[in-house]
């Protein structure tokens, strides 16, 4: 992805975030796209977004052997694109924070999604930027944590313990453990109410068709289970189970 690339569109933003993963897990991705535990943090309920992934990768600000950007990552950030980072899970300050969403949002950017933490939530708020993160905090991100590489494929695990956060490798790769998800730079990442998920490039009209074969079934389920003719007797009609 460059810079000077107009913004793609798809019929994904179409979708919800619900519809998609269904679809996912039909072509059979066993995390349906779920990028776990990240929520709409600002602006509002009704936020939503829809764009290729701009991937950053930051590091511990201590991990002095990696490698470092040569200009702030959010100045590089294309237009029409979604700014993924992920942070280091054992972390507890924000990597993202208003004056990054001004910035974002002044080179076209349509949101961000963050494993990891933010802050400012008033200031995303004033500006109608939409944020997705695992969580909120007061700290920044100096001392704490540096932005190390963009455009670097990102994988996404769920924290299932923050406790265990020494032996994450080893908790995230267990038996019957939730499979992490992983972002490549340009993979489609849609965003709303419901959480965040994950679309590989090569998948996306399959995941379009499905989702909107999957739509039609819903929407035969929910007018016969309005009708009273019951949950069970509505999904083994339209769904077949």
């Amino acid at each position: 992805m460059s810079s000077s690339s107009s913004p793609r569109i798809t019929r994904l933003a179409e979708l919800s975030t619900c519809e998609i993963s269904d679809a996912l897990i039909k072509l059979g991705v066993p995390n349906g796209g779920l990028l776990p535990d990240i929520h709409l943090k600002a602006p509002s309920q009704d936020a939503r977004i829809c764009g290729p992934a701009y991937t950053v990768n930051m590091v511990l600000s201590s991990d002095t052997s990696a490698p470092k950007l040569p200009g702030h990552f959010v100045d590089q950030a294309p237009e029409g694109s979604v700014i993924v980072i992920d942070a280091p899970p054992e972390t507890k300050n924000a990597v993202w924070g208003g004056l990054m969403s001004a910035g974002a949002q002044a080179r076209g950017a349509l949101g961000v999604v963050i494993s990891g933490r933010c802050r400012d939530l008033a200031e995303h708020r004033s500006l109608g930027f939409p944020v997705f993160a695992r969580g909120q905090s007061t700290l920044g991100q100096s001392p704490f944590t540096q932005p190390s590489e963009s455009n670097v494929p990102l994988t996404i695990a769920p924290i299932p313990n923050l406790a265990s956060i020494p032996n994450l490798a080893s908790s995230t790769n267990s038996e019957g453990a939730f499979p992490a998800a992983v972002v490549s730079p340009g993979d489609w990442i849609v965003g709303d109410e419901d959480g965040v998920v994950v679309v590989a490039q090569d998948l996306e009209q399959e995941v379009v068709e499905k989702a909107l074969k999957g739509r039609e079934v819903d929407a035969k389920c929910m007018e016969d289970i309005k009708a009273g003719k019951g949950v069970k007797a509505s999904f083994k009609l339209h769904r077949g189970k």
